[in-house]
């Protein structure tokens, strides 16, 4: 199944919710993977852009955007960046692929 890196930044009412109730959410997050036929990989926060990173399995890009979605929906975030993840394998397959493509660059004859 292919993996998503989802970088987000919580809504300032989120925040004041989880400073109020300090809470794990892994278990929310896995619930919304779980429901898409998916799975969470692994939650982290951190200072930067974003506040947290969620690694998740889906099975296309249709289904992972439907994740991010609801979970926007829901009021919880301020902002999202998805980012397909692919294997080696995958990196060597169009690596291959690319070998095969003739493309003339710009000023090329």
């Amino acid at each position: 199944m292919p993996q998503y890196m989802l970088h987000f930044t919580y809504s300032p009412e989120a925040w004041a919710a989880l400073v109020k109730k300090p809470e794990d959410r892994t278990a929310a997050v896995e619930a919304v993977g779980k429901s898409l036929g998916g799975r969470l990989v692994a939650l982290y926060y951190h200072f930067g852009e974003y506040d947290g990173t969620a690694i998740i399995e889906a099975a296309d890009d249709t289904t992972a955007n439907a994740a991010v979605l609801a979970t926007i929906a829901s009021g919880a975030l301020r902002s999202t960046k998805t980012i397909r993840l692919y294997s080696p394998k995958e990196l060597v397959d169009a690596l291959g692929k690319a070998g095969k493509v003739l493309y003339r660059p710009p000023g090329k004859t």
